[in-house]
């Protein structure tokens, strides 16, 4: 298989669609107690990010309405500031950014 934007496109899409498949039915509050969940959302935004980054400049330019810069921002909050993560914007994400993420990205293909 050859890993080009397609390919990177796929997993991204992938991740975004297990990420709010399952959490389509819960609040902040679940979210937040369940640290199963907690720890797969989070994977899923590393994945995302480490998938981002070998995208082509010359995909994400034409992609401009893709927020790549903060979906990288994002990784490295979690990644390096695990402590500090802000919960509200993660849900945030989950919700709002990352359905919207999924439309985008399927119509950039």
């Amino acid at each position: 298989m050859v890993k080009d934007d397609n390919y990177y496109i796929r997993k991204i899409i992938d991740d975004l669609s297990f990420v709010v498949e399952h959490t389509k039915n819960i609040s902040m509050e679940e979210m937040i107690d369940n640290p199963l969940m907690l720890d797969s959302i989070m994977f899923r935004i590393i994945q995302i990010s480490e998938n981002n980054n070998k995208l082509s400049n010359d995909f994400k330019v034409k992609n401009n309405n893709i927020p790549w810069m903060s979906i990288k921002g994002m990784r490295n909050i979690i990644v390096h500031d695990y402590g500090i993560i802000n919960y509200e914007i993660v849900y945030d994400t989950v919700k709002n950014k990352m359905p919207t993420m999924i439309e985008e990205l399927l119509n950039a293909t």
